[in-house]
C-alpha cells in the first residue's frame, strides 16, 4: 500500500514506535506544507492512504476528485472538520479518526501557565543578555483558574489547578457545567462573569460553527490586567483580531498561545506586536508530536489493544482497523519505505514581557 504522510514539521514520525508497523508498505513523508492544490495532487496522486497530522492540510472536494487511487484517510485526533466528509463518501474514501490522549495538551497548557505567571521566558532572556532578575512573577495559590470546556483536557487542567491550590471556575455548555458541578467545582453564573473573575483562563473547546469566535472582544476587555489567557485548543475560538487588540489595551495582561489560524506561522499580528509592545512574550515551543502516530496501526491491521505504543497516540476502532487491513494485502519489503524530506518551515522565536505564544502543534482531541 502506498501511504503518504504530509506535514511532519518536526521530522519525527520515523522515530515513533508505531512507524515500524508500516514495514512492508511504501511510505512517503513530507516535512513541509504546501497549500496549492496542484502541488498537493502531485504529492498525493499515487497514495492509497493519507495519514493526516491534525488539520494541517484541508482535504477538499476538488482535491478528492483528482485523487482516484485514494481509498483511506487516517486522521490524528478526534476531529476531522478539515476533511470534506460528504466528498469522501461520494468518492468511496474511508475516514478514520482516533481518540487521543489528553495528557500532552494538558501538560503543555500547564507549562504555559507557569511560564507566563512566573515570567520564565523573560528571565531566561534576561540571564542570556547579562541581566539579573528584572521581573516579578506571580504565584498561583489562591488565584482563580477559569476552565472553558470541561472535557478530558479541561478536567486534567482543573486537577492541575487544584494541585496548585487554585480556585477552579468552570464555564461551557450545559453538559460541561453539569459535569463540573457534579465534580464539586464552582460553575460561573455567566460567560461574562467567568472572564471577569479568572486570573488564569484556559480554553479547552472543540472548534465548530457554534464555538468559532465564542471568545469575544468584550470578553477579553473584561479580564483583569494581571490575568493570562491560555489557548492550546484552536485559534478561531477567539474572535478574529480580538486578542491582539486586547493585549494592546492591556486586558488581559498576558496570553499563552500555541495555536494560530494558519500553521506553520512565520508572520502573524501577534508576532508583529513584538515591535510595538515590549510587554509581549512570543515563544516557539514544539510540543507537538505526541499525537502523530495514531493511524498507522489501523492502516496496518494492528489490533486496537496493541495500538497506542507511543505517548499520546490514539487508537482506531476494531472495525476500521480490519477494513484498513483488508486494503493492504500486497506489502513489499521493509526496504520499500521511502521518505521525501523538505526544508523545515522557519519558526519564530523571540522574548519580551507579557504574553506567551508558542507555535507548537498541540492537539485538542478529546476536549
Amino acid at each position: 500500500m502506498n501511504i503518504v504522510i504530509p506535514d511532519d514539521y518536526q521530522d519525527c514520525v520515523r522515530d515513533l514506535d508505531a512507524f515500524a508497523k508500516l514495514a512492508g508498505h511504501q511510505v512517503t513523508i513530507y516535512n513541509d506544507t504546501v497549500t496549492d492544490e496542484d502541488a498537493l495532487v502531485e504529492r498525493f496522486k499515487d497514495a492509497d492512504a493519507l495519514v493526516l497530522i491534525r488539520e494541517r492540510t484541508p482535504i477538499t472536494a476538488s482535491l478528492l476528485a483528482r485523487l482516484p487511487r485514494l481509498k483511506l484517510i487516517s486522521q490524528t485526533g478526534g476531529g476531522a472538520a478539515h476533511v470534506d466528509m460528504a466528498a469522501c463518501r461520494a468518492h468511496g474514501v474511508m475516514v478514520l479518526a482516533g481518540t487521543g490522549s489528553p495528557y500532552a495538551a494538558a501538560e503543555l497548557t500547564w507549562g504555559l501557565v507557569l511560564s507566563a505567571m512566573r515570567r520564565i521566558p523573560d528571565e531566561v532572556a534576561n540571564l542570556k543578555a547579562g541581566r539579573w532578575q528584572r521581573t516579578l512573577g506571580m504565584g498561583l495559590k489562591g488565584r482563580t483558574l477559569g476552565v472553558f470546556g470541561y472535557g478530558k483536557i479541561g478536567q486534567l487542567v482543573a486537577r492541575y489547578g487544584q494541585a496548585f491550590e487554585m480556585n477552579v471556575l468552570v464555564w461551557g455548555r450545559e453538559g460541561t457545567r453539569q459535569r463540573a458541578a457534579e465534580a464539586g467545582l464552582e460553575v460561573a453564573t455567566s460567560q461574562e462573569a467567568f472572564f471577569e473573575r479568572s486570573d488564569v483562563l484556559s480554553l479547552h473547546l472543540r472548534l465548530n460553527p457554534e464555538t468559532r469566535g465564542i471568545v469575544t472582544a468584550a470578553n477579553l476587555a473584561s479580564m483583569k490586567p494581571t490575568a493570562v489567557l491560555v489557548n492550546t485548543s484552536r485559534a478561531p475560538l477567539i474572535e478574529a483580531g480580538a486578542l491582539e487588540a486586547a493585549l494592546k489595551a492591556g486586558r488581559p495582561g498576558m496570553a499563552a498561545v500555541d495555536v494560530f489560524d494558519e500553521e506553520p506561522v512565520t508572520e502573524h499580528p501577534l508576532l508583529a506586536l513584538l515591535a510595538l509592545l515590549p510587554a509581549i512574550v512570543i515563544l516557539s515551543v514544539g510540543q507537538g508530536m505526541t499525537w502523530t502516530a495514531m493511524w498507522v496501526s489501523a492502516a496496518s491491521g494492528v489490533d486496537p489493544a496493541e495500538q497506542g505504543v507511543a505517548s499520546g497516540m490514539a487508537s482506531m476502532t476494531r472495525s476500521a482497523s480490519a477494513t484498513a487491513a483488508a486494503m493492504a494485502k500486497t506489502p513489499g519489503s521493509p526496504e520499500d519505505t521511502t521518505t521525501t524530506r523538505a526544508p523545515r518551515a522557519a519558526r519564530s522565536s523571540a522574548t519580551t514581557r507579557g504574553a506567551t505564544c508558542c507555535s507548537s502543534a498541540c492537539c485538542s482531541a478529546g476536549c
